[in-house]
């Protein structure tokens, strides 16, 4: 068994290479400054996955910049999409999220835009203002964080939407010709194997065009590291191939069409409240690969 790889069919859209910038762009995020709720997700700190050059003091235009001559220096003929990674890209006044994905669309060589938000923060008219930037030959990737098909997970993680809000969040986006992107934590507290692949069935269900599979990381600082302290016992602790032999049953359970960008997480290590795996995520690609070539392929789609 094989899964479609990001990285070929993002080219395939393009019609040549491009790399992901990932930009912090100032927004904040309705589950934090009271709209939805407080404290965030129960997981969450932002600092595990921002690179060095995401810095709010920095504008837009600046970081990209900065990023694409970071790559450009082995890779000159590169074109880049600005990916806005940090926090939820979607959330605030309509003309004041426009203004930042111009801003963005102005860098030169910066050819789309890589969106990341939550299911609950997306509007028709928004999403309107994308399809005209997708017709125009913009490339647009709407990326939702959906982390659990489960409402018991979500209610627990104080993800503050249930599954029926990233329902319809994907099937809207979809309807405007975008590409889905869904973002999976796999070993959220509570949940066992058998959740995880009703999720893969479930995600397959919707129109979804790319999936990311984490691993759940326990982070210094949050709720979660709390939680895990005292109750260790509500969280799947997974051995390397465990969990390289979960996400393989995950792609075995998904459509034969999905696309898988990643299987993993890799947050510093000074960051993590329970210390990782220590390998790469090349490393875990070659393991995942390997354990597929040893399975039949009895997927549809």
């Amino acid at each position: 068994m094989e899964y479609l790889e990001f990285g070929a069919w993002l080219t395939s859209q393009l019609g040549y290479k491009a790399q992901k910038i990932s930009i912090n762009a100032g927004f904040t995020c309705p589950n934090r400054d009271g709209r939805v709720g407080l404290g965030g997700c129960t997981y969450c700190n932002n600092q595990s996955f921002n690179p060095d050059y995401c810095k709010t003091d920095k504008s837009i235009s600046q970081q990209l910049c900065e990023g694409r001559e970071f790559f450009r220096k082995k890779y000159p003929d590169m074109k880049y999409l600005a990916y806005f990674q940090a926090y939820t890209n979607t959330y605030g006044e309509f003309d004041d999220v426009i203004r930042k994905y111009k801003e963005a669309l102005s860098v030169d060589d910066v050819v789309g835009l890589v969106i990341g938000t939550r299911p609950d923060c997306v509007s028709g008219k928004l999403l309107d203002y994308l399809q005209t930037l997708h017709d125009k030959g913009v490339f647009v990737l709407v990326e939702y964080g959906i982390e659990s098909v489960h409402d018991k997970t979500l209610v627990r993680i104080n993800r503050g939407h249930d599954f029926a809000c990233t329902r319809k969040a994907v099937i809207e986006t979809a309807k405007r010709g975008l590409p889905v992107g869904g973002h999976i934590i796999l070993g959220l507290p509570g949940e066992d194997k058998n959740d995880i692949l009703t999720t893969a069935v479930k995600l397959s269900e919707l129109p979804i065009t790319i999936l990311k599979l984490h691993q759940l990381q326990i982070i210094k600082g949050t709720r979660m590291a709390v939680e895990y302290a005292t109750h260790p016992e509500d969280f799947m602790r997974m051995t390397v191939d465990e969990y390289v032999d979960l996400v393989c049953e995950f792609i075995a359970k998904s459509r034969r069409d999905m696309i898988f960008e990643r299987f993993v997480s890799q947050s510093p290590p000074d960051l993590l409240a329970v210390p990782g795996w220590g390998l790469k995520n090349y490393q875990f690609v070659e393991k995942i690969k390997r354990r597929l070539q040893t399975l039949p392929d009895n997927r549809v789609g």
